[in-house]
């Protein structure tokens, strides 16, 4: 069978006047037909019939899984294929999601003199399981036998991590499934075991020693420091964004690793973030005409509002796709809860999707 190269696109006819397109970017690939568009999992792992016809059945079962596509190809209507692809999600992800310790923001009604302090790294987030790599939600990463070489055979918690200001880039690579040569880019940012039962200090040691002892290739360890205060953790902080870096990490001395959000983990930033669906494409103007302009996105609560900048000229010529669920920076929000000066991060590959809440009004 015929193969799509990466960033080229090809026309496959349908029932209607227009052909439907269907395209490979980056090993990610789209078609632009309603059964693609409405499925409601990440769009890394979405087919149809028109992408099993181009590039057949054995290499669209291997690439999301043979259940998986199955799942995605056999709805006879929109209602049913909903359930196929929560089947699908379901079947790629093992239906578990790794047991992942999560931070708050910190509101300043917390003393961090003497906690630990590192860099908050804008990668994504990977649960070693001693045997693959699982995002937030459960869901298999391909990295490379070569990139894994000599890790261990218990759980990891870390990054994975292209470097500052690199995050869409970083995505790009982790999304794939082709176990490509691009993943000498990354590396696997370790910042906690999971598995032992021992106080945060003695952990992050068994981690320096273990990366340091037996030196996998591509995996390192992150430093911390104690906190001496305000003044010095805001020092540190606007040191890391001069660099480029998101923010800190700040975790409680003699803390265990526990599952769920916890206030023995925060996270400091001098923005706020968040995730919203993309709901629709604003053509652009001017120097962007014939491109994208903005994004329109909705929250989980349905407030809608656009997003205009922090998008590549690559982006804006290639948008998220419809029903992406994107990550963007705010400075505060509005009385009517909307987020002021709102900036494009990069697609989330590891965010559950959501069911939009109908049309509202604009806020």
């Amino acid at each position: 069978m015929a193969d799509i190269p990466n960033g080229e696109q090809v026309e496959v006819q349908g029932s209607g006047a227009k052909p439907y397109i269907l395209k490979n970017t980056g090993g990610v690939y789209s078609c632009s037909c309603p059964a693609w568009r409405n499925q409601s999992t990440p769009i890394e792992r979405r087919t149809c019939k028109h992408l099993r016809k181009i590039r057949g059945d054995e290499a669209e079962d291997a690439r999301i899984g043979a259940a998986a596509a199955r799942a995605a190809t056999s709805a006879p209507n929109r209602a049913t294929n909903r359930v196929a692809t929560s089947k699908r999600a379901t079947a790629s992800s093992d239906g578990k999601a790794p047991p992942l310790l999560l931070a708050h923001p910190w509101e300043n009604d917390t003393d961090l003199t003497g906690w630990w302090m590192s860099e908050k790294l804008d990668g994504v987030r990977a649960y070693w399981d001693g045997t693959r790599f699982l995002s937030r939600q459960g869901n298999p990463f391909y990295a490379p036998d070569w990139f894994t070489e000599k890790l261990p055979d218990y759980p990891l918690d870390g990054e994975l991590f292209g470097g500052r200001k690199k995050f869409q880039r970083t995505v790009s690579i982790v999304r794939r499934q082709d176990m490509s040569a691009d993943w000498k880019e990354l590396a696997f940012v370790i910042f906690d075991a999971p598995g032992l039962d021992k106080a945060f200090e003695e952990r992050i040691s068994h981690v320096k020693e273990y990366v340091e002892d037996v030196a996998p290739p591509y995996a390192e360890w992150l430093p911390h420091e104690p906190c001496q205060g305000v003044t010095h953790l805001r020092q540190e902080l606007a040191r890391v964004e001069g660099l480029g870096g998101e923010g800190l990490m700040l975790r409680q001395p003699g803390s265990r690793y526990e599952v769920g959000r916890s206030y023995t983990l925060f996270k400091v930033k001098s923005f706020h973030d968040d995730e919203a669906r993309v709901i629709g494409h604003q053509p652009g103007a001017g120097r962007h005409r014939g491109r994208l302009g903005a994004l329109e996105v909705e929250l989980r609560n349905g407030t809608r509002f656009s997003v205009g900048t922090g998008l590549s000229d690559a982006e804006r010529e290639n948008p998220p796709a419809l029903g992406s669920i994107i990550t963007f920076r705010y400075q505060e929000l509005s009385n009517d809860g909307v987020p002021r000066f709102p900036s494009y991060v990069g697609v989330r590959i590891d965010a559950e999707p959501w069911e939009p809440k109908g049309k509202r009004k604009r806020a």
